[in-house]
């Protein structure tokens, strides 16, 4: 009996060997499962698509404003059509001015001067979003219109209710011996940044007009402008529509008189 008590344990520990090495078998393989099921979520993430952008098309720059707006900007308007300024492709970007002197003799006469621009970012998978590409350029041109050359008094502040987001950068600038009010309003609406500037002096002696005033006449033009962005998206994606029915056809004279006879 003592001595099968060594020969047993012998065999017992040579038993266990194999279900050792099965069990350390079975983790080896669920590791492996773990590894090759881990890359499958970042792959798919790599392949998402960025969003689409909202709008497709730009309004025409010298439509975005009403008539009676800009007459009452820029009284003495060379051109109420405004002029349009230069573009190798104005389904991205576009702009148009109006200018005009309001001549009264003896008294000095006031000049004034409104400026609207546009520009439309498409998505891109490598650049990003068009929301996100207008984001940028909407930042750069709010630094661009607060480190205006010889500004003084420069203000900045957020405006409600223009886009999705807007801001207004007023300052003071002496030019041709004359002191100029400045507002410029920086606004984006998806995909699209709008820029309207509007700024005046009084010349000969005349009063220069109050800061108050040229700020909430670029606030209303700037408030058209981006409307009108919508509103030509709209009509440039709005569908031919389905023919009118023609309606049941007329009877001939001749079946008519067939069925009297």
């Amino acid at each position: 009996m003592h001595r099968s008590a060594p020969r047993l344990s012998r065999i017992l520990a040579c038993a266990a060997v194999p279900v050792m090495l099965v069990v350390a078998g079975c983790s080896s393989d669920s590791g492996d499962k773990k590894g090759s099921g881990s890359s499958s979520p970042s792959a798919k993430k790599s392949e998402a698509s960025v969003e689409p952008a909202k709008f497709t098309a730009l309004p025409d720059p010298c439509k975005s404003i009403s008539t009676k707006t800009v007459t009452s900007l820029v009284p003495k308007a060379k051109s109420k059509a405004g002029t349009p300024a230069n573009s190798s492709d104005t389904a991205y970007r576009a702009s148009c001015s109006w200018n005009g002197l309001d001549d009264n003799g003896v008294k000095g006469s006031q000049y004034r001067w409104l400026d609207v621009g546009f520009t439309r970012f498409d998505s891109d998978q490598t650049l990003g979003s068009g929301a996100k590409r207008a984001q940028q350029d909407y930042t750069k041109q709010v630094a661009k219109a607060r480190a205006t050359e010889d500004a003084k008094k420069v203000t900045e502040a957020p405006v409600a209710g223009i886009g999705e987001m807007a801001t207004k950068i007023t300052f003071d600038l002496t030019k041709t011996s004359e002191d100029f009010k400045y507002a410029t309003v920086v606004a984006r609406t998806g995909n699209v940044v709008v820029t309207l500037t509007y700024n005046g002096a009084g010349y000969a002696g005349a009063k220069t007009p109050s800061a108050d005033d040229i700020l909430k006449g670029a606030e209303k033009a700037a408030k058209e402008a981006v409307a009108s962005v919508a509103a030509a998206d709209t009509k440039s994606a709005a569908p031919s529509g389905p023919a009118k029915p023609s309606g049941p056809a007329k009877p001939s004279k001749k079946a008519t008189a067939k069925k009297t006879s």
